[in-house]
């Protein structure tokens, strides 16, 4: 799989694996000046990267651990999908669920992205589904919390 990247102007970095087994490369935050997240404040942060994907991949942007165990920044929408047919600046929805302050800071690591395979299924409108076990039993049915 071949990810093409362009670099837009306000951007200083490409996204790279860290280590030989990870699933995720990094984003950067291409801003000029810090921005900072009020407890409970989300707003759109700009990567300067523009990609193409393959026929048949997404990606998928994830929160980054460190910067949300440690400081509560998380994304608005948990995971983020980026369709093989877009073509604009890939841009990470931030969220402060924290009772503190945080400021962003000029390419700082915001996210993660990861290519996943994905495939569209044929939709067929059916009367009735297949009986199972568990049936319509869901929202801590299985007797674990």
């Amino acid at each position: 799989m071949i990810l093409k990247i362009f670099r837009m102007s306000h951007n200083k970095f490409v996204p790279e694996y860290k280590t030989e087994g990870a699933a995720g490369m990094d984003l950067c935050a291409a801003i000029e000046e810090p921005v900072t997240l009020k407890p409970l404040e989300r707003k759109l942060i700009p990567t300067g990267l523009k990609i193409e994907l393959e026929h048949g991949y997404e990606a998928q942007i994830r929160p980054r651990s460190g910067l949300s165990i440690k400081h509560g920044i998380s994304l608005i929408n948990c995971v983020g999908t980026v369709d093989e047919d877009y073509r604009g600046e890939v841009c990470v929805g931030l969220v402060n669920v924290s009772n503190e302050e945080y400021t962003i800071q000029p390419d700082e690591r915001i996210a993660q992205m990861v290519i996943a395979k994905v495939e569209q299924a044929k939709i067929e409108v059916v009367t009735e589904l297949s009986e199972t076990a568990r049936g319509e039993g869901g929202f801590g049915s299985t007797g674990k919390v």
